[in-house]
Order: C-alpha cells, then sequence, then structure tokens
C-alpha cells in the first residue's frame, strides 16, 4: 500500500544571530515567553495541510529547543540541504522552507503557497514596495522604480523533488540569498502569492519590542485559584513545595500528598477551565500512589504551553502551626520556578497560622492556597 504524500516545514534555525544582541542567538531569544523559534514551529504545526514540521539548528544547539535536528549546516542553504536530505525516501511532496526570525505565520499565507504549488515548482510570499527607493551613500543617488519590485518573505514552498535537485545541483562556489531564487536560477518558474506584514523578519532590537506588542494583541491574562488540604500524620515524610522538610510528621495522601504543589496544579488548571487534579490524576488509580506531585503540577503547566500560553506568576500560601515555612522558602521558591520554568521573582511564597484555631491550629494537617496567572491566546 503506498504511503500518503505529505507536506513538511523546514523552519531554519541554526545562525549565529549577531545584530540582535544579546547573550544567545535570536531564534532561541524569548518572545512572549517562548523561545523565537517556537512561534513559527507551532503556527505551522497547527495548520491542517501540513503534516509535520522539522526545526533546523546547529550541531551545538540541539540542546535549545526539543525535537530539534542539530544538522545545520556552516551557511543557510547548508542547513536547508542537510534538512531535505533527511527527507529522501519518505512520501514527502511538498516542502515549506522558513526563517526562524519570522515567528509569525498567517494560515492564509501558507493556503495561498499550497495552492500555487498546483501549477508551479515553487512560490513565494512577497510584499510590494511602498517606498521610495534610492541609490546613494552619504549623498542622495538616483532614484530607482518601485515597478514590479518586491519584499520577498518566507515561507517559502517548493515541490520537494525539485528544490532538493536545485540544492543538489547549485555550486558550492556560488552565493544564493534564498530557495526561490536559486529554484528561479535553475530554470523553474516560482510564483508570487500575496505575502503578509506580520511575515516581517526580526533583525534588530526594535523588531522585537514590535513583535512583543503584536504577540501580546493576541494574548488575554487570565487567574485562577487553587485550595487544598492534607493531614498530618506520623510515619509520613513531609513534602512542601517539592522539597523534602524534616519533620516528625508528614502529610496523608494517595500521592506524596504535596500540598503546595496540589494547590499550584488546581490553580494553572483553572485558568484553562481544566478541571481539577483528581480529573487528570485520580486517586482512584493506583499508578499514582506515592507519585512525586511534580510531575502533577508539570503535566498542568505544559498543557497551558501546548495551547500557545505562558505562566507570567504564582503565588503560594502556605497554613501551619509547623513545621516553620521561613527557612524553607528559598528553596520552594527555587524547586517551583524550575518545574515551572518560570524566573524565582514570579514564584511567590507565603506562610501563616490560623492563631491556632480549626484543624490547622491544633496540628492536625496544612491547607495550601494558590493563585496563578497567565497568558493564553484570545480565542
Amino acid at each position: 500500500m503506498s504511503r500518503q504524500p505529505q507536506t513538511i516545514a523546514i523552519v531554519v534555525a541554526a545562525g549565529k544571530g549577531e545584530r540582535i544582541g544579546g547573550a544567545i542567538p535570536k531564534q532561541f531569544a524569548p518572545l512572549a515567553g517562548l523561545p523565537l523559534v517556537e512561534h513559527s514551529r507551532r503556527a505551522l504545526s497547527a495548520h491542517p495541510r501540513i503534516d509535520r514540521v522539522i526545526v533546523v539548528v546547529a550541531p551545538d544547539q540541539g540542546e535549545r529547543i526539543d525535537d530539534a535536528l542539530p544538522i545545520g549546516g556552516a551557511t543557510r542553504r547548508g542547513s536547508v540541504r542537510n534538512a531535505l536530505e533527511t527527507l529522501v525516501g519518505e512520501p514527502v511532496d511538498r516542502v515549506f522552507i522558513h526563517d526562524a526570525a519570522r515567528p509569525f505565520v498567517p494560515a492564509a499565507v501558507v493556503d495561498r503557497l499550497l495552492d500555487a504549488l498546483d501549477d508551479h515548482a515553487g512560490a513565494v510570499p512577497a510584499l510590494a514596495v511602498a517606498d521610495t527607493l534610492a541609490r546613494g551613500g552619504e549623498l542622495l543617488g538616483e532614484g530607482v522604480s518601485r515597478d514590479d519590485v518586491f519584499r520577498i518573505q518566507t515561507p517559502q514552498a517548493f515541490r520537494f523533488d525539485a528544490i532538493l535537485d536545485v540544492h543538489r545541483r547549485w555550486p558550492d562556489d556560488r552565493d544564493a540569498t534564498d530557495d526561490a531564487g536559486m529554484a528561479r536560477a535553475m530554470g523553474h518558474d516560482v510564483m508570487i502569492v500575496d505575502g503578509a506584514t506580520d511575515l516581517d523578519k526580526i533583525t534588530y532590537p526594535a523588531d522585537f519590542l514590535a513583535a512583543e506588542a503584536r504577540a501580546a494583541a493576541t494574548m488575554e491574562t487570565r487567574s485562577a485559584t487553587g485550595f487544598d488540604v492534607h493531614r498530618l500524620e506520623t510515619g509520613e515524610l513531609l513534602w512542601l513545595g517539592g522539597v523534602l522538610i524534616p519533620h516528625d510528621k508528614g502529610l496523608s495522601g494517595h500521592s506524596d500528598a504535596d500540598v503546595a504543589l496540589h494547590a499550584l496544579t488546581d490553580a494553572l488548571l483553572g485558568t484553562i477551565a481544566a478541571g481539577d487534579i483528581g480529573t487528570h490524576f485520580p486517586p482512584s488509580d493506583p499508578q499514582w500512589k506515592g507519585a512525586d506531585s511534580a510531575q502533577f503540577l508539570q503535566h498542568a503547566a505544559s498543557m497551558i504551553t501546548d495551547l500557545g500560553g505562558q505562566i507570567d506568576f504564582v503565588d503560594l500560601t502556605l497554613m501551619c502551626e509547623a513545621p516553620k515555612i521561613g527557612p524553607h522558602r528559598g528553596a520552594m521558591q527555587q524547586r517551583i520556578a524550575a518545574l515551572l520554568s518560570l524566573a524565582t521573582d514570579r514564584v511567590s511564597i507565603k506562610a501563616t497560622t490560623t492563631e491556632r484555631l480549626g484543624f490547622t491550629g491544633r496540628g492536625e494537617g496544612i491547607a495550601a492556597q494558590a493563585i496563578a496567572t497567565v497568558r493564553v491566546p484570545r480565542r
């Protein structure tokens, strides 16, 4: 039985990105809480007509992005060639080639590109030039006509066999600015389709500021609370906030009974209306007996990031007479920050007593209340 032809998108993210400045290459710099390259990967992955997305990074960048291929070459052309070669033998019919520095990919542009491949070997998105053009150095020179002049963008789309052949035949000593130019130079017709200002490339620090504003306009802020209680019993370990705390009693529950992480988990789930911790990890299921509650918290966090969301801040209040929380506050803050991939100043931990009133006042248990603030895409 023949395999169904696929459409694969290649996101090239192997460059140094030096013009943007900063300690890391721009494709990994954070934008709206995610690495820049992650935005284009998610946009392309979400399109129903794209079957798979490949992110290509340099050999020493493989740890920066999950599931990336560390096969980047010395040049952009080398990176694309390496990615194309990995697809040989697979049922690939069409391929997109996209720059990681263009984080916003409108679905309508993807559709226009794919439709153009019905009659052409390649297609590119482009915008007509609106500004006056002129030659010059220090002094203004002769004007240049804007007629039939376009700003070429990515993603660029090709029939797979055609662009693979172009890359294989391209001379090593010949420069190339982009894949569409290579295809045209090798005799293929490349169709121009309407591009979008959303596809503008991020090159300089000011571009990042504009992209942050654009991303913010597509997000909404949500907050939700979580509350949990567990009984203190002799013979149990006391886990609080992911930290093992020495005490003569521990919290009792089906998992490790970390009341702090449970409250935080419920708060995060609440921001996306995803039920509560018992919905996802029912105490009736034996696989969660004695389980590390860190996995509950990370599961809730991953549900938010899978939606394209970002956790901004969490606040936790622990209610107990003993043990004293202060000596362990820093360790809990660091552990929760690590679990949620947050800076420690985005994790607040407080403690209070109930003036010896109620079950916490009698030392029978510990209660925790949490609130989480996140940003998620507007629907």
